[in-house]
């Protein structure tokens, strides 16, 4: 069974490349989209990702 909340799985998409991160984040405390500075793999550094659709 699912779990229940205010808590959804957002994508990360790199500014830079087409690589992606899976995430959640609770949607009633952060009603805005999300970027956070992770590792690119395909680049060997570190960019901003941004929440997409």
């Amino acid at each position: 069974m699912a779990k229940k909340g205010p808590r959804e799985t957002v994508k990360l998409k790199s500014t830079e490349s087409a690589q992606t991160y899976w995430t959640t984040k609770n949607k009633r405390n952060t009603t805005e989209r999300l970027e956070l500075r992770k590792f690119d793999k395909t680049l060997r550094k570190h960019v901003v990702f941004k929440e997409a659709k």
